[in-house]
């Protein structure tokens, strides 16, 4: 069921991203009727300068990727969400094929769009990195990001692939993507942590091995030269880091309950 003619609210969440906020709102003002940044208590321009630009701003103390990215459903004025990182961009393409869907009376209950994922300026088209289809384009009454902390996406009844991309800034550099992975380990190891998923000395390398496997060769990042190599050994410490640290926290969380029973 939808509205017609479709308005689009745009979402974005936010935590200190004033060098990418201006462009980022900027690609969106062709095709949403609002903008709504979601700030988790930015300590830079970020709000100021998204204010400046005529977007709505809610302060939000960060709640998790899927519930934060939720919390636009209570203040959008439009039944039609697009929901944008603060280092992704519409390029023309995607915004000629929202442009087009926006006049139709009959829409799914969500629309995906591919991802070109950027290292610096160059663009990496293997990996798995490439065409990275994501949903972004939902009403918000049929659909919404999944309730978890960890990377969420869309639950959506009924999908349907739009023509153009996301361009999506992810990395700066070889720098960025390493100290990034360590985040995400960390990140990761806590949720597995919360599944109480098992591990064993074994586990790290065995799971090095294995997204190696699967990056370099399985999604072919030989063909993608230095970049498709680098990318796919950070995925395999990843990997790797994510199970020792879950090992090193298990063992932490058990002395604890050894001295408490103490």
């Amino acid at each position: 069921m939808s509205i017609n003619p479709m308005k689009i609210t745009a979402n974005i969440i936010t935590l200190n991203e004033e060098h990418n906020i201006k462009d980022c709102i900027n690609s969106l003002k062709s095709v949403c009727d609002e903008i709504i940044v979601v700030d988790s208590d930015s300590t830079d321009a970020t709000v100021d300068i998204a204010r400046s630009l005529n977007a709505s701003v809610i302060s939000q103390a960060y709640l998790g990727d899927g519930p934060q990215k939720n919390v636009v459903l209570n203040h959008a004025a439009h039944d039609w969400i697009l929901s944008i990182d603060a280092d992704e961009r519409l390029d023309d393409e995607m915004i000629g094929a929202i442009r087009a869907v926006k006049q139709k009376s009959k829409h799914p209950a969500a629309y995906s769009f591919k991802r070109k994922n950027y290292i610096g300026d160059r663009w990496i088209k293997h990996c798995g990195w490439y065409p990275d289809v994501c949903t972004r384009l939902y009403n918000r009454h049929e659909a919404k990001f999944r309730d978890v902390a960890g990377h969420s996406s869309v639950e959506a009844p009924s999908v349907k692939q739009l023509d153009g991309n996301i361009i999506h800034f992810s990395y700066k550099n070889y720098h960025d993507l390493l100290y990034k992975t360590n985040r995400f380990s960390s990140r990761g190891a806590k949720m597995l942590l919360d599944k109480n998923r098992k591990a064993n000395g074994f586990s790290p390398f065995i799971h090095f091995m294995a997204a190696f496997f699967r990056k370099y060769f399985l999604q072919k990042g030989f063909l993608q030269g230095l970049d498709g190599l680098t990318i796919s050994l950070t995925a395999s410490i990843n990997s790797y880091m994510k199970y020792a640290k879950l090992i090193e926290m298990r063992k932490s969380a058990e002395s604890s309950d050894s001295l408490w029973e103490q």
